[in-house]
């Protein structure tokens, strides 16, 4: 069995316990991981903040990537107390609510750009932060989904999102590889978190999902969970630049 004692990981993205990222950081503390946490504003905090003391996370900071500098002190202080990093986890995205529910040919030029800098540009502007706290190598996680390749009725704007996303994970994988920075999407079908809620007609698309899939089930946080802190191990080593689908073979079917 893989042991990530020892390691030290950062995970962005922690909404609440329904978050894709909880089942992350849950699943790698399971294995021994030492974790930091960051909550996205006051409002953030009050959830996030109980689930940090159950990680008994030791670094827990604001995080907006949209305000100047708190992607930098979050950085520092990993760097100031750490030393080093072994696993970053970006579990962030974002639209424009108009944007998000409206045709991806109308979507407008700022919330293009706004959605693009959030749930991708974000993810390498962390990648290069962490790059220097990886000397001896490390694993950097996104997360993805199959709109990605494919059109979803409603994902919208998302989807030219997530294709983005994983191109961007494998050019980092690629411009990484020789330091032994390993670069993944993680890519579970739909799962019922606070994000997704703002998709429209999101639980018509959660039955659909799980009708389609071989196994006619849906993957949970805890299986997305499993795979994050498989390929955040020494084990995985030796993977990179993938989008590990994660959803009982829904991903497969016509």
């Amino acid at each position: 069995m893989f042991s990530l004692k020892g390691q030290k990981a950062l995970v962005v993205g922690i909404a609440n316990e329904h978050s894709i990222a909880w089942g992350c950081a849950r699943a790698m503390r399971a294995q021994g991981a030492e974790i930091a946490v960051t909550y996205l504003n006051d409002k953030a905090e009050r959830f996030v903040r109980p689930l940090a003391e159950e990680l008994e996370a030791e670094i827990v900071l604001p995080l907006d990537v949209s305000e100047p500098g708190q992607l930098e002190a979050v950085f520092d202080e990993i760097g100031a107390r750490w030393g080093k990093l072994d696993t970053l986890l970006h579990s962030i995205a974002f639209a424009p609510m108009d944007d998000l529910h409206g045709r991806v040919v109308d979507s407008s030029a700022d919330g293009f750009k706004l959605a693009m800098d959030v749930s991708v540009h974000s993810f390498l502007r962390m990648i290069r932060l962490a790059e220097p706290l990886m000397a001896d190598g490390g694993t950097c996680l996104t997360v993805s989904f199959s709109g990605s390749t494919r059109v979803v009725k409603n994902y919208n704007i998302m989807g030219p999102v997530k294709a983005a996303l994983e191109s961007a994970v494998r050019y980092a994988a690629a411009e990484l590889g020789e330091k032994g920075i390993s670069v993944h999407a993680l890519s579970p079908g739909p799962l019922k978190t606070r994000a997704a809620s703002g998709i429209g007609h999101f639980d018509e698309l959660l039955m659909s999902a799980a009708e389609r899939a071989p196994m006619h089930l849906l993957a949970g946080i805890e299986d997305v969970g499993a795979m994050a802190a498989f390929l955040a191990s020494r084990e995985a080593s030796h993977l990179t630049g993938g989008v590990h689908e994660i959803d009982g073979g829904y991903s497969i079917t016509a």
